[in-house]
């Protein structure tokens, strides 16, 4: 997989390993040599891009867009 020019310089490339496809937006999981990355991405482009299980994909972000989440119960 290549591209042929990015701005983004934060990329782990991986493989997809699930999809929680919902009917506005959809979560897509990519396990990579880092750990596991998750992304939601809307369900019109999950469906545009034909995103499966199995799939090679690139996990492409800036550092001023990512967001922090814990899981329900584990804040004090």
């Amino acid at each position: 997989m290549s591209f042929k020019a990015i701005n983004a310089r934060n990329q782990f490339r991986g493989t997809i390993v699930r999809i929680n496809d919902g009917p506005v937006v959809s979560e897509v999981e990519i396990e990579t040599g880092a750990g596991l990355v998750a992304a939601v991405v809307t369900s019109s482009s999950l469906r545009n891009m034909n995103l499966r299980i199995g799939q090679d994909a690139v996990a492409v972000f800036k550092a001023t867009e990512v967001m922090i989440a814990v899981p329900d119960g584990q804040i004090p």
